[in-house]
């Protein structure tokens, strides 16, 4: 047999055998098999002549599974060197490598060296797999293949990777392992990086009050994510401050951090809650260690250590005789306690005077105050008054707070005097209630009320009046109790509580009792529209009526609409929108103007209520663009004020007088006038506008007058004097003084009648006459800083050198012959429309 060195054989993909296998074992304690499924022999094997064999067992502990694989082993001989060498004392496993957290470096830094002793006898290269080298975080650690040097290259989060573990192997050039692969430890060591944290934001506890000093209130517990069992997570609590700053109330442990009572007495009336702040420090709490703080509020649970006590020590109260479950009285009490609590909570109970039973006292939930009352009939006979006392505690048993003295329970007398009440006849029921609807006619019988003698049972000789100063709408038959109304009622007057009026009714033993009358609502109120004028515009959308009516169901809503006039009825359409309002709206075929649409509204009762809407259908597209100029339509036909006739008539007289004045002078000019060339070349244009506008209105100019009706403009000087444009047939132009005034005007012949122009003046004679004093005018009106007219404000027209081809077309124009009208046909349009009103046809 060969005596062989520890060996590696070839490896095994286990995951195909059993992916889930938790527990590798062998049969033969000479060989381990590692994770990876590499077998390596433990110690020296010697191989007989036969096989060598062993199993591997696989086990899934959870899903109890297991599988076996079977190897068998086969001898292989070795030389190392040619020579067989005794092994020394090996170097293979030396102990965990440490590197701190954090670590500055400088990178890669070297953090450990594995050697195997079997490098004396062969080559060795080092090779490593694991965490931090092929796992996750790869490349965190490599090893030198020569050197089996281990380097880090960056910095490490212990609290992310605590430790690694890595393999080391050790192989020949050729692949042989004379080495087990060694399982190699990387401790980060724990840097102090994490301050540490309270497990809660806010801590929340309770404890009642009057607690003993040690009495554990709660604990506040914190982590620190640094190293376990180190001065990096050994923490230490302290309070740093209480809220309201007074006495100090509770303590903490330093090292556990539980809260517990310090003051001897908590007082929750003086101070309900505390609220601390807690520094924990790790460190064991030295001053460089980290800190963080936390809140506590400490609520202070009550306790019935405060006694009720009365308001008042004495009561004194009246009741009639014969009076039964009638609250006579409410009494109160202070306690200091918190309120709603059983610590609060009031218990009364009637502890003398109370004997017969008559009395019962009971507690108001809501006030805490005693209500008094008679439970049993009293009789001012035997008995004038009655003295009461009644005491009062609370819920919960009552606690004596430390360094108190035991109160006495809270007491109170109350006098309870009693009435004498005249036991005559007695109306029943006592109360009466009588429905009637407002409006009804007086002298309406709504009921009958009677009162009986408790001693014979019948209404015999008992009469009925109703006391002065009441309800005075109602009235009483003195004999029979019969009940009628003498005005009409009305539910909304003020003297009616919501539609209802009590009457008191007194019998002649002075018996009294009440009648209750409830006015039921009645159809008294017309329905009305509150808004009655409107504006449509062109498109025409509908408007919404909306009526009103001040009854109450069943008298109001809902309403019926109706236009009450036939040929309106016709114009315009409503259709419902709901039970009290509609929609109004024209038919298309209807012309703008003012309406006025009478319009009934019906009540669900059946009153009617007449309105008249005003609608103005006018031709805008916002009712703001109307003001009111559309005419006034009713019944669908044109109905036009006096003025407004008038207006027409006297509107249509004076277009007649226009036309019969323009024919006459058109005709006459045309039969008795003849215009020359030179005439036509100036009754066109006059000036330099079409028509005289604001820019020619000026104080200075005025209209010029002739005596042809032809106007012109002149420029009024300073002593009144005005300059008038006239022709006149074979007359120059010359200065003619009259009345006041030095004109260019008309020239009389013969009688000193005007004579008949033919022409007006050339260019020449007009730009002589007028030129010399426009400019003298105008350098007096508008003169600048030197002294110097602005050029550009007088502006003269320069005559081209001829007349116009065409002739005047005025309707005051001589023409003889029609044939000389053919430069008509080259004038604008408005101006062959003026040219044929006044051509004789």
């Amino acid at each position: 047999s060969l005596e062989l060195c520890p060996l590696s054989c070839s490896g095994f993909d286990l995951k195909e055998c059993l992916q889930s296998a938790e527990f590798i074992s062998s049969s033969d304690g000479n060989f381990k098999i590692l994770e990876d499924g590499s077998v390596y022999t433990t110690s020296a094997v010697s191989l007989s002549s036969e096989k060598k064999t062993f199993t591997i067992l696989l086990k899934d502990i959870q899903k109890e599974v297991q599988k076996k694989i079977h190897v068998s082993l086969t001898q292989k001989t070795r030389h190392a060197r040619d020579t067989v060498l005794k092994r020394t004392k090996r170097r293979w496993g030396p102990i965990p490598s440490v590197m701190l957290e954090n670590s500055l470096g400088p990178f890669p830094l070297q953090i450990q060296q594995v050697q195997s002793d079997t490098a004396q006898n062969y080559t060795i290269y080092y090779s490593a797999s694991g965490p931090g080298i092929d796992q996750d975080p790869k490349g965190l650690f490599y090893i030198e293949r020569e050197t089996g040097n281990i380097f880090a290259t960056r910095a490490v989060d212990r609290e992310q990777y605590p430790s690694f573990q890595i393999i080391c192997f050790a192989t020949t050039p050729d692949g042989y392992s004379p080495e087990v692969p060694l399982v190699h430890t990387i401790r980060i060591e724990d840097d102090n990086d994490n301050a540490p944290y309270f497990t809660q934001d806010l801590f929340e506890f309770s404890v009642p009050e009057n607690s003993k000093p040690g009495v554990i209130v709660g604990k506040m517990t914190a982590e620190d994510r640094d190293e376990p069992y180190t001065l990096h997570t050994t923490l230490k609590y302290r309070i740093v401050a209480q809220n309201p700053p007074v006495t100090p109330a509770f303590s903490l442990h330093g090292d556990t951090g539980v809260v517990s009572v310090l003051l001897p007495q908590l007082d929750r009336e003086l101070v309900p809650s505390y609220t601390l702040l807690v520094e924990v420090r790790d460190m064991a709490g030295q001053p460089f260690g980290l800190c963080t703080t936390g809140t506590a509020v400490i609520r202070i649970e009550d306790t019935n250590d405060n006694a009720p006590s009365f308001k008042q020590t004495q009561y004194e109260t009246r009741v009639e005789e014969n009076r039964v479950n009638v609250e006579i009285l409410r009494v109160s009490v202070v306690d200091l306690d918190e309120p709603g609590s059983p610590g609060s909570g009031a218990v009364y109970e009637i502890i003398r005077g109370n004997d017969d039973r008559s009395f019962e006292i009971t507690t108001d939930k809501n006030t805490n105050e005693g209500i008094l009352c008679v439970v049993k009939g009293l009789d001012y006979e035997s008995a004038k008054q009655r003295i009461l006392v009644i005491a009062v505690n609370n819920e919960a048993p009552y606690m004596l707070a430390p360094h108190s003295q035991q109160l006495s329970q809270s007491t109170s007398s109350v006098t309870v005097n009693v009435l004498d009440v005249d036991e005559g006849p007695v109306f029943k029921p006592c109360q009466l209630r009588l429905d009637v609807k407002e409006c009804e006619e007086i002298g309406t019988s709504i009921g009958r009320y009677v009162a009986e003698d408790p001693e014979t049972g019948n209404s015999e000789g008992i009469s009925y009046r109703i006391p002065p100063g009441q309800c005075n709408w109602i009235s009483i038959d003195e004999n029979s109790g019969e009940v009628r109304t003498i005005k009409v009622l009305d539910r909304d007057v003020a003297e009616m509580r919501q539609g209802q009026c009590d009457i008191s009714v007194l019998a002649i033993d002075r018996s009294t009792g009440t009648i209750q009358v409830f006015i039921q609502p009645g159809n008294k109120n017309y329905p009305r529209i509150a808004k009655t004028e409107y504006i449509i515009c062109r498109d025409r959308k509908p408007i919404c009526l909306t009526a009103q009516d001040s009854d109450e169901s069943p008298y109001s809503t809902p309403f019926v609409y109706h236009i009450t006039d036939r040929s309106l009825a016709s114009m315009w359409k409503i259709t419902r929108h709901n039970d009290n309002s509609v929609y109004l709206s024209p038919k298309d075929d209807i012309p703008f103007g003012i309406y006025n649409i009478p319009v009934s509204v019906t009540d669900n009762g059946g009153k009617v209520g007449e309105n008249h809407i005003t609608v103005n259908l006018c031709d805008c597209v916002t009712p703001t663009e109307c003001n009111g100029k559309t005419r006034l339509l009713s019944g669908g036909n044109v109905t036009l004020g006096v003025w407004a006739i008038l207006a027409m008539i006297l509107g249509s007289l004076l277009l007649l007088l226009i036309l019969i004045t323009i024919c006459g002078c058109c005709g006459s000019g045309v039969m008795h006038r003849h215009v020359t060339d030179d005439c036509a070349n100036h009754n066109l244009i006059i000036s330099n506008t079409e028509a005289p506008g604001e820019e020619v209105m000026d104080h200075n100019i005025i209209p010029l007058q002739n005596t042809n009706d032809q106007g012109g403009y002149g420029i009024k000087t300073g002593d009144q004097q005005t300059f008038e444009m006239v022709k006149g047939r074979g007359h120059t132009l010359e200065s003619v003084k009259g009345g006041g005034h030095q004109t260019l005007g008309s020239v009389k012949e013969g009688g000193g009648q005007p004579m008949m122009d033919t022409c007006r003046y050339s260019y020449s004679e007009w730009h002589n006459f007028t030129h010399p004093r426009l400019g003298e005018k105008v350098h007096l009106c508008r003169q600048d800083e030197e002294q110097k007219h602005s050029e550009d404000y007088l502006l003269s027209y320069n005559y081209e050198g001829k007349g116009s081809l065409a002739g005047s077309v005025g309707c005051c124009s001589d023409q003889h012959e029609e044939e000389a009208l053919d430069f008509l046909d080259q004038l604008e349009p408005k101006f062959r429309t003026l040219a044929e009103t006044c051509v004789k046809r």
